[in-house]
Parts: structure tokens; sequence; C-alpha cells
């Protein structure tokens, strides 16, 4: 005799969601550290990047490499790098133009 079908999801479904459906509202989602260092010494320059957010690794010889192995050490940087990434995405959208 055939088993009706669950309505529930199967385990895997539910330890492992589609990744679309992990976190579909957070825009650092995907994002890595790197990326957002990057972005932001392209953005605002290194000097820029230091007034901001005033570390050593922004300030002294940066280079992306020296700055992401402080970040990962440095959870309150890591922070304020994420805070600083996330407002230049609002500055860069809310300067684009509107298509109507």
């Amino acid at each position: 005799m055939p088993r009706p079908s669950s309505p529930l999801p199967s385990a895997p479904e539910v330890l492992h969601p589609p990744a679309s459906q992990v976190q579909p509202r957070n825009p650092l989602h995907g994002v890595t550290l790197e990326a957002m260092v990057t972005a932001l010494a392209a953005h605002y320059g290194w000097p820029g990047l230091a007034e901001r957010i005033p570390v050593r690794c922004f300030s002294h010889e940066p280079s992306v490499p020296s700055s992401l192995k402080f970040l990962r050490k440095t959870p309150w940087a890591r922070d304020k790098v994420e805070g600083l990434y996330l407002f230049m995405l609002r500055e860069l959208r809310r300067d684009m133009p509107r298509g109507r």
C-alpha cells in the first residue's frame, strides 16, 4: 500500500533551505568582507575610509590583505565596516536616477 504524501518538507529541506530563501532581504548576504573593503576603498579612497573608520589598517600602509587580517580578528571594527558599506549602498541608491 503506498504512503500518502506528507505536507511537511523532508529533513534535508528544513535543514538546508534553498539559498534564495535563506535571507532574501539581507543586503549583506553573500557579500564577502573582501568585497566590502574593496568597494569602500574604491568609493571613499583609503584616506576617506580611515577618516570614517579610524583604525591603523586603513591609515598606515593600507592594503586589502592587511585590512582583512585585522577585521577578521576584531568584531567591533568589522561591524563598523559593514555599517559603512550599508550606508554607502543607501547613498548610491539614493543618488541613482529613477527610471520612469
